[in-house]
């Protein structure tokens, strides 16, 4: 009896996930409508579909939902990635593809990228945990195209401790330029342009170190 409740506990409840799938896509509605201030609590619950206490159940502020946003918009990236990888015969050709692909993909809905990398940025402890399953998303994007191999999001990855590092200052990077988009200061050409000058600093001069 006790085992049949732990494995009814462990599976996902279809109903449930299909209103938190709800909840996440009615937070990118209107986030691109109006951005980060047009996502109001009451107003996703309203638009989805569902009650308060339902929306409050899953998350807890408008920087849980624009982060839980940032996930999924992760991940439907890294599945258009899988099935048209970034081409190029070196690694850094490769990874500069990747970033100009990415930043592509963000820009092309300027209000919710803003929102999701401000929630991002916010500095609640709560999100941390959250915030780092799309750095991780980011770091196998940039690792599968340093290798040439993508990475699919669900599968158990081993990075070489270089790689990793390389892959985490990239991603970082990355982040921060993006952030500096957010607020204004650098354009979408300063942007692939910053990106490509960090990619070639630090993988071809790694390549040279060797």
């Amino acid at each position: 009896m006790f085992q049949l409740a732990a494995m009814a506990a462990e599976s996902p409840d279809p109903m449930r996930e299909d209103r938190a799938l709800r909840i996440i896509e009615t937070t990118i509605e209107l986030a691109e409508e109006g951005g980060f201030e047009a996502v109001r609590l009451r107003d996703v619950a309203s638009h989805a579909g569902v009650a308060m206490g339902t929306l409050y159940r899953r998350f807890r502020s408008k920087e849980d939902l624009l982060v839980a946003a940032l996930e999924q918009e992760t991940r439907a990236m890294a599945v258009r990635v899988a099935e048209k990888p970034p081409k190029g015969d070196t690694p850094s050709e490769r990874v500069i593809g990747f970033f100009a692909m990415s930043t592509r993909g963000m820009l092309r809905r300027p209000n919710l990228s803003r929102a999701m990398f401000r929630a991002s940025t916010a500095g609640e402890p709560a999100l941390a945990d959250k915030v780092e399953i799309f750095h991780d998303l980011m770091l196998r994007m940039i690792v599968g195209a340093m290798r040439g191999e993508p990475i699919p999001p669900d599968m158990p990855a081993v990075f070489a401790s270089r790689e990793k590092l390389v892959g985490d200052v990239l991603n970082k990077i990355w982040f921060a330029v993006m952030v500096g988009w957010s607020s204004g200061i650098q354009t979408q050409s300063s942007l692939n342009e910053y990106m490509r000058d960090a990619v070639v600093l630090i993988i071809d001069a790694e390549s040279a170190a060797n």
